[in-house]
């Protein structure tokens, strides 16, 4: 699932991460049909000064054949229950500037720009 965004992600790549993010709150959420994954994303928690605790969402990803059919919303509304249970006082998400069909989707799910995600890229071949 994660090659539909990023085509170069190996197991080995994920597996690492993975390592490093599960003691840091990261979950993950997905959502199978018969045995297949067929959407997935990853969230966390964590707090910050002007906001008190938030949930970030993290890797949104459906399978091109299955959007349209109402698993991204039922993957936001998760997170929209698990934010309220943990006493957040909002749900945050990036979205590549590009990628007009996200944008549309979390407007409709009640997401909006609040301000810019600055990205100073340090080294480029680290990136996924």
């Amino acid at each position: 699932m994660l090659q539909f965004l990023y085509p170069k992600f190996t197991l080995e790549k994920y597996e690492c991460y993975l390592k490093e993010m599960v003691p840091h709150n990261y979950k993950q959420l997905a959502v199978y049909e018969n045995d297949s994954c067929v959407a997935v994303t990853g969230f966390w928690t964590g707090t910050k000064l002007w906001s008190g605790r938030y949930i970030e969402i993290d890797n949104f990803i459906v399978h091109p054949e299955h959007r349209s059919k109402g698993l991204g919303k039922m993957m936001t509304d998760y997170i929209d229950i698990k934010a309220k249970e943990e006493g957040c006082s909002m749900i945050v998400l990036d979205a590549f500037t590009g990628n007009f069909t996200a944008h549309r989707f979390y407007y409709n799910q009640g997401y909006g720009p609040k301000g810019f995600h600055f990205v100073k890229i340090i080294n480029e071949e680290g990136l996924s």
